[in-house]
């Protein structure tokens, strides 16, 4: 647990110091670069920011694979919605093979 939040203070830190060197911020205000920006106006602590990416890099995996899981069921109950996606991605791909 340990090794896991220094790695994650590390990731912030090394996320702050890119948005301080940024010119367009816009293009890199993604929710980790609005927490550190939280913390900045005294709004989060430091363990708060710490704790939030965590639970977010935890997280992602489980709610990503649920997310997938019912995607794909709406696409097998929809077969139309399956084949356009189809000549789509033979459009897009042509005769290449297709890689994960």
């Amino acid at each position: 647990s340990k090794d896991l939040k220094g790695a994650m203070e590390i990731l912030i830190e090394q996320k702050r110091q890119k948005l301080s060197t940024v010119e367009k911020l816009d293009e890199h205000m993604d929710f980790a670069s609005q927490l550190i920006f939280a913390q900045n106006r005294g709004d989060l602590t430091a363990e708060n920011v710490n704790q939030c990416v965590l639970e977010m890099m935890i997280a992602a995996p489980d709610t990503l694979s649920v997310t997938l899981f019912f995607m794909l069921i709406l696409i097998a109950e929809h077969p139309s919605v399956e084949e356009e996606m189809m000549r789509e991605i033979e459009t897009v791909m042509g005769k290449q093979e297709l890689q994960s």
